[in-house]
């Protein structure tokens, strides 16, 4: 089973760009994977979609955030 790190190097660059603009300092978010994933599915690069155990284990491991935590109170 691949870490979120490396499909997200098998992903074209421009979709990486747009999807984690101004945010690459933080922990992946779902909803950036999430626009990642409809950008490959409107170019039609299913084979390059990770497989439901693979989302799973991203984020029951925590390579991918549900949400932004802010700490700052």
């Amino acid at each position: 089973m691949r870490s979120f790190s490396d499909w997200w190097n098998t992903i074209p660059s421009d979709i990486v760009q747009k999807a984690r603009l101004g945010d690459e300092k933080d922990k992946p978010l779902l909803n950036q994977v999430n626009y990642a994933l409809l950008q490959l599915h409107l170019s039609g690069k299913h084979d390059t979609k990770p497989t439901h155990e693979e989302l799973r284990n991203w984020l029951h491991s925590g390579q991918v955030a549900v949400l932004r935590v802010s700490n700052n109170k």
